[in-house]
């Protein structure tokens, strides 16, 4: 209620009263539509192009404008917040500040745009204040806005039209999947989880090439979110409902393994699922520890540090079983928690529920627009410099006469006309001539003008070609995605696994597991898994949708086996720690594994090469390492650990290790300069574990073997040789490389320690092989982030060049049913129906 005024009141016949009667439901209906509209435009819903709400996108546009770039120093929070507030957002400074700080959280932000200086808080403290902290753009930032001055984007005016904004950014990184998005506006919401870069432009690249693709194609690149906290995603059905609709949900878990910690058993943890803070989980399990609703745990520690990130240890009493205390864990506390996906976004301004190809679809309509205002500003501009250059080279042709000219007008307007009429010029070639230093006059000047005046023609030429060509458009889009990818790309994070599997229980100990017959996995993305028990795979699998499989070995339930590393060390591992996969996923796929390093302690720069079984007869094991040494070593089982099997010199490593099974094999070196060497088993004598080895093949100055394997003689009609090349010079999985896949029956046996025989010819820019596998044929290949890469058929030239690879290859391996030495598909089957199984599944 307004207060009375206790002045006297003016005369009535100085004022006229007007009071407008209006219902109080439609000015309360009215009101609220104009809130709710300016809510979900201008506040909570993101943009499906740059994937950035308007607080975000002014963030970032107001430090572009202010060059606070990444090689610039840091300046005053506050200062970046005023500037937004008092020119952009008219909102108050608390959430604008809130915005900045999320945008510069690595717990947040899958890829940060804010380089921050200070406290900028934790999954449990808030930041400092504003006037605290200090903050600029950082690296991938400029990717969002780079270009954005040359027409590439509609402006509009501010809150006041004293200024223009940008209504989107150009945003050369798929944002609203890299970083998603979360927001609540008035009759919706939206929820959109990070994903990896990588993996998101590799889906795009794919459909610029193929827009027809369905959502399994795209899967096949993008198999799930990729969070900043990293940890598992348990479940992928809710995955894919998510991108075929929208809306769907899965569940995260931390990162645990089981450690002895002093005289006690510990759960520890190293990733917590994302927006689960410490304190928050601390706090939940205390209170269920005092009210006896969670038995077993001693005590909780936290032992995060810079060097080791997080490390959270909960020391279990004697006499409980770690698992089954986790599995309580699991259930009652926020280490595991359900991510719902309500993927809403801005589309053509209207709010949008997208699934995954819609939101990529979206992004590349944007992009395709971004890179044709681009050129077509650029194409003008340089245009407009092609007519001053001829307007110079005009005159310098016949510059005694343009001085003349000069010379003799009354003015500068007069000199103007007459150079235009004289010399056929614009009125700006006039002008740019007039203005024209003497010091342009020289010869050399000229042949500048000359040269720059040839260029200007030839970029007009591409520009050109790239707005009148779709095709050579998608080209630049896609060559972009590429190089983003590049310069901003990071591994993935997150594990996905199909399922939990079965819950752990209090009572269950390892001999009541059957020990049953199952198979060990390990993939090329470092993941580690066994079979059902009983359910060894079956014959002919199709392609893998995710990850390869490098190595397979036949054991048992309750068995141990070995991991070699390229260290020369083995590892025990008991199988019963492994993960099991359900029998549908009995497949060189294994989004079901477990990371290795979650169940054995490896070394700094240690990698695991194979599983192998501990046994006490047999042929052994045969090693190679990288200086071309060779070793079969005798079968022995010792009472520990982890044991040596080979001593290595200086910096040698293991480069392949086999289990042999007759003694009879062949073993087959591939080097560095493409050099093929292979030479029976029978030729190197069995060592013990001190043994060093004996030489394998010849190296040539300054090259290294980069494969040894080994395959059963009698069983290799079907044998391949896969070999990569690259460039020396390039860093490790930058280039695609070229890649050859030929029959091995093509290359002669020769004698131990010879230099064998040529199996690749380089290319222009190639002068070594980064990659070799020889083994039972079809191979299958596999990317860094896990998805599979097509191999070419294999032709008959053992010294042949290459072709071009779509993307870099991590790992070679073959078909699990080959690696275990099973039947060929349809053997002891009806022929028919088997092999056309077979064919269509390799072809799916």
């Amino acid at each position: 209620m307004a207060a009375r005024s206790t002045t006297t009141p003016p005369p009535e016949d100085d004022f006229e009263e007007h009071i407008l009667d209006i219902d109080v439901g439609d000015e309360m209906r009215s009101s609220f539509l104009e809130y709710a509209y300016s809510v979900i435009y201008s506040r909570a819903l993101p943009d499906a192009r740059d994937g950035l709400k308007p607080v975000q996108r002014r963030i970032l546009y107001t430090m572009h404008d202010n060059r606070l770039l990444p090689d610039r120093g840091h300046v005053k929070s506050a200062r970046v917040v005023g500037d937004v507030m008092g020119r952009l957002h008219p909102h108050g400074d608390g959430a604008i500040y809130d915005a900045l700080v999320r945008m510069a959280q690595p717990w947040v932000m899958r890829l940060p745009y804010i380089d921050g200086h200070g406290n900028f808080g934790s999954p449990d403290d808030s930041p400092a204040a504003m006037r605290y902290t200090e903050c600029r753009m950082a690296s991938p930032a400029l990717a969002m806005t780079t270009s954005i001055d040359e027409d590439t984007v509609d402006f509009r005016p501010n809150y006041d039209s004293r200024e223009l904004e940008p209504s989107v950014l150009p945003a050369a990184i798929p944002n609203l999947l890299v970083n998603g998005s979360a927001g609540i506006a008035v009759g919706m919401a939206t929820n959109c989880a990070p994903h990896n870069l990588v993996e998101v432009v590799q889906a795009l690249r794919h459909l610029i090439a193929q827009p027809d693709a369905g959502l399994d194609d795209l899967m096949r690149f993008v198999p799930g979110p990729d969070l900043p906290t990293g940890g598992k995603i348990v479940g992928l059905d809710g995955i894919r409902d998510a991108y075929e609709t929208g809306r769907g949900s899965f569940k995260m878990r931390a990162t645990t393994r089981v450690e002895q910690v002093g005289r006690r058993k510990a759960i520890v943890i190293t990733e917590l699922p994302y927006g689960v803070g410490t304190e928050k989980l601390f706090e939940r399990i205390k209170t269920l520890v005092q009210t006896k609703k969670l038995q077993g745990i001693s005590d909780l520690k936290d032992l995060t540090d810079r060097t080791n990130g997080l490390r959270l240890v909960i020391e279990v009493k004697n006499g409980f079983v770690p698992e089954a205390v986790l599995e309580q864990l699991y259930r009652q506390t926020p280490l595991e928690d359900s991510f719902g996906i309500n993927a809403v976004a801005l589309v053509d301004g209207q709010p949008r529920t997208l699934g995954l190809k819609e939101m990529l679809e979206v992004f590349l309509e944007h992009r395709y627009e971004v890179v044709r205002r681009r050129s077509s500003f650029r194409r003008g501009k340089k245009a407009d410099r092609l007519h001053l250059v001829e307007g110079l080279l005009v005159a310098l042709l016949d510059i005694d006469e343009v001085i003349a000219v000069i010379r003799s007008s009354d003015d500068t307007g007069a000199a103007r006309q007459r150079l235009m009429t004289v010399f056929d010029l614009s009125q700006i070639q006039a002008e740019y001539i007039l203005e024209m230093q003497l010091r342009r006059l020289t010869r050399f000047s000229r042949l500048e003008l000359e040269k720059e005046s040839e260029e200007l023609r030839r970029e007009i030429e591409e520009l050109d070609a790239i707005l009148a060509d779709v095709a050579l458009l998608r080209g630049v889009v896609s060559d972009e995605l590429a190089q983003v990818a590049a310069e901003h790309g990071t591994p993935r994070r997150t594990v996905l696994l199909e399922s939990a599997g079965a819950p752990a229980k209090a009572s269950a100990t390892p001999l009541e597991v059957a020990d049953d017959p199952c198979v060990a996995y390990l993939s090329s993305a470092g993941l580690v898994a066994r079979s059902t028990a009983g359910d060894l795979p079956g014959r002919g699998e199709g392609r893998a949708g995710h990850d390869v499989v490098i190595s397979a070995v036949r054991t048992t339930a309750r068995a141990d086996v070995g991991v070699v590393t390229d260290a020369g060390r083995l590892l025990r591992l008991s199988v019963l720690d492994l993960p099991t996969l359900p029998p549908s996923a009995n497949d060189p796929n294994l989004q079901g594994g477990m990371p290795l390093e979650q169940l054995l302690v490896l070394d700094k720069g240690e990698r695991a090469l194979a599983l192998v079984a501990i046994t006490e007869d047999g042929p052994g094991l045969a090693l190679g390492t990288r200086g071309g040494v060779v070793k079969r070593v005798k079968p022995e089982v010792l009472n520990r650990d982890e044991w040596e099997v080979v001593t290595l010199d200086g910096k040698d490593r293991v480069v392949g290790v086999v289990q042999l099974t007759t003694g009879t094999e062949e073993l087959c070196f591939v080097t560095s300069d493409a050099q093929l060497l292979h030479f029976s088993a029978e030729s190197v004598r069995p060592q013990g574990r001190a043994g060093g080895g004996i030489a394998g093949v010849k190296l040539a100055a300054k090259q290294e073997v980069v494969s040894f394997g080994a395959f059963d003689p009698d069983a290799g009609e079907g044998a391949v040789v896969v070999t990569i090349a690259g460039s020396g010079e390039a860093l490790p999985g930058t280039a695609h490389g070229t890649v050859k896949v030929s029959p091995f029956a093509e290359y002669p046996a020769k004698g131990r320690a010879t230099g064998g025989v040529r199996c690749h010819r380089f290319l222009k820019g190639e002068d070594r092989l980064q990659l070799a596998w020889v083994g039972p044929g079809p191979a299958r290949a596999a990317a860094a982030n896990g998805s599979p890469v097509d191999l070419p058929e294999p032709t008959g030239r053992r010294d042949g060049s290459g072709t071009p690879l779509p993307q870099p290859v991590v790992a070679v391996g073959p078909r699990v049913a080959d690696a275990l030495g099973l039947p060929a598909a349809g053997a002891g089957q009806d022929d028919a129906g088997q092999d056309e199984g077979t064919a269509g599944a390799d072809e799916d």
